[in-house]
């Protein structure tokens, strides 16, 4: 049986600006400010309490998690974890159809 090696590459937020730059023709410096105010966008909107939805990526979106109990990983004992509001991103169809086009 033959291994398996995979090699994941990650994409950072300089080439990612660097993509939009050239997918756009615009400077770098302007696809970087155009991603920030995405971004700063999507953060505001969701703590505000509302939803962002981008038809075929995906929604961002505020979830409540509930109180539930937990242990504490030093001692074992038992303890609550409040409930809290998180962030919260659901795929698209067309993205999850990209990613996993047979599934």
């Amino acid at each position: 049986m033959a291994a398996v090696c995979r090699v994941t590459i990650t994409m950072n937020k300089a080439e990612l600006v660097g993509v939009i730059a050239s997918k756009t023709n615009v400077t770098k410096k302007e696809a970087d400010t155009i991603l920030k105010a995405i971004t700063e966008t999507i953060v505001e909107v969701v703590s505000s309490g509302d939803k962002v939805s981008l038809v075929g990526f995906g929604s961002f979106e505020p979830r409540q998690r509930q109180a539930r109990e937990g242990r504490n990983p030093k001692t074992g004992e038992k303890m609550t974890i409040g409930a809290t509001r998180v962030p919260a991103f659901s795929v698209g169809k067309l993205f999850k159809d990209r990613v996993a086009p047979n599934s």
